[in-house]
C-alpha cells in the first residue's frame, strides 16, 4: 500500500468553487482499480503549539492506494485530465508526497 499527500494551493476566495469541483469527482477516483481512500481535507485551527497557522486557500488531499501502478494510472484516467481541465484557473500550486509504510 502505499500513501499520497497532494497539497493543492487555491486561488484567492475560490476555496468552496474548487472543493465542488474536487467532490464531483471524488466517485470516479474511488471506483478506480486500487483507491482505497480518496478525500479531500481543509486544515483545522486548534491550540495545538506545533500546528502551523491555518492555511485558508489550501486543500490536502489524503490517498491510499494499493499500489505505485494503481497510483499512476489514476493520474492519467480520462476523468483526471478532465477534472484538471476544469479547475486549472483555481489551482495556483501542487505539491505531492508518495510514501509507503516504514514498517512492514
Amino acid at each position: 500500500m502505499i500513501y499520497v499527500i497532494a497539497t493543492i494551493e487555491i486561488a484567492a476566495d475560490k476555496r468552496d468553487q474548487f472543493i465542488a469541483a474536487f467532490r464531483a469527482n471524488v466517485p470516479h477516483v474511488l471506483a478506480e482499480e486500487g483507491c482505497i481512500e480518496y478525500q479531500p481535507t481543509v486544515d483545522l485551527a486548534t491550540e495545538i503549539p506545533v500546528q502551523p497557522a491555518e492555511r485558508a486557500n489550501v486543500v490536502t488531499v489524503v490517498e491510499k492506494w494499493d499500489s505505485l501502478a494503481a497510483l499512476k494510472a489514476h493520474l492519467v484516467a480520462p476523468h483526471m485530465v478532465s477534472y484538471r481541465e476544469t479547475v486549472k484557473d483555481l489551482v495556483t500550486g501542487v505539491s505531492l508526497q508518495v510514501l509507503e509504510p516504514a514498517i512492514v
